[in-house]
């Protein structure tokens, strides 16, 4: 019963942690001047992955690699099918065009690069494991650079709010909510951890399972909770960029930084979730650019995601 309750709790701080630091931070940004748009682009889809960027730094730090990369894996297969599947059903998901030829792609390179680094065995003979590097993570590190780059440059020209438009409060407040953000999502970090390993060894299943399903589905929380919030605001569009921006951050910043810890070794078992991930994002592409109406994920195709992601977690369950 303990490591359930350790991993409840845990949940509940790394949710409770991000949702005050990002508040903080855009409360914060606000009152000196920066654009809604630049906080929704950098520190919400920051804050969505803080979980699994301390779920990771804990992971790695206790040498429990495949933990962590399950959890990046199985965070961003949640993402795509149950969290935007959730959302679509909801209410149809519109996007954007740069979305659609810009910040989509982006994601799928950056779910095919890791299908490359996380292959050395395929791809360099001279290889005698597969591991994601640190030489891979200063890649992941530097394409990450040049997301936010595009970033910066799509938002360069945003205007920013005017006097009316924002509600200032005293600065002391962001800060101290910021701080109290970082300080509970470490702690809610250690324990989601520690109730992991506990639940892997008390039921007798590999850390990378119990990391691409029960942790994933918890670090993902943040994303869900934010979408289905947007979706029934009737403002789909934000839980579409939500998700992408998450995934991109997950494999590329988390990643990148698991990997200067510690390499990460990846087991090969892990190919089918890296090959789902590069398929449900190619099927997310394809819906908006065939589908009808174009740029739009409908209900019954938010459906077809959230029964997907049923089949694999079943896939898992019952192994």
């Amino acid at each position: 019963m303990w490591p359930y309750i350790l991993l409840i709790i845990g949940f509940a701080c790394l949710i409770k942690g991000a949702d005050w630091l990002v508040d903080g931070a855009a409360s914060l940004a606000l009152r000196f001047g920066v654009s809604p748009l630049v906080i929704g682009l950098t520190i919400v889809s920051f804050g969505t992955s803080l979980p699994e960027i301390v779920v990771t730094i804990f992971s790695v730090v206790e040498g429990e690699t495949e933990l962590a990369i399950g959890n990046v894996l199985g965070s961003n297969i949640a993402n795509i099918m149950l969290v935007l599947g959730i959302t679509a059903v909801i209410t149809p998901v519109i996007a954007e065009r740069n979305t659609v030829w810009k910040e989509i792609p982006f994601c799928l390179l950056a779910a095919v690069l890791l299908g490359i680094v996380a292959n050395d065995m395929l791809f360099d003979g001279d290889s005698s494991s597969n591991v994601i590097s640190r030489i891979d993570g200063l890649i992941f590190l530097l394409v990450f650079l040049v997301f936010l780059y595009y970033l910066f440059e799509v938002i360069r020209n945003q205007p920013s709010p005017s006097e009316g438009d924002v509600e200032k409060e005293p600065w002391i407040g962001a800060v101290v909510r910021i701080v109290l953000g970082l300080t509970v999502l470490i702690v809610g970090g250690r324990w989601v951890v520690s109730g992991a390993l506990e639940l892997a060894s008390a039921l007798n299943i590999d850390e990378g399972v119990v990391g691409l399903t029960i942790v994933a589905i918890g670090t993902s929380l943040p994303e869900l909770a934010t979408s289905v919030i947007a979706a029934l605001r009737k403002n789909p569009g934000i839980a579409l960029g939500n998700v992408v921006g998450s995934n991109i951050y997950n494999i590329l910043l988390v990643l990148g930084i698991g990997s200067q810890i510690a390499p990460l070794p990846v087991g090969s078992g892990l190919n089918f979730d890296i090959g789902l991930v590069i398929v449900v994002t190619i099927a997310l592409f394809v819906s908006m650019v065939i589908g009808i109406p174009k740029r739009q994920v409908n209900r019954w195709e938010g459906g077809i995601f959230v029964v997907g992601y049923v089949a694999y977690l079943a896939r898992y369950i019952f192994a």
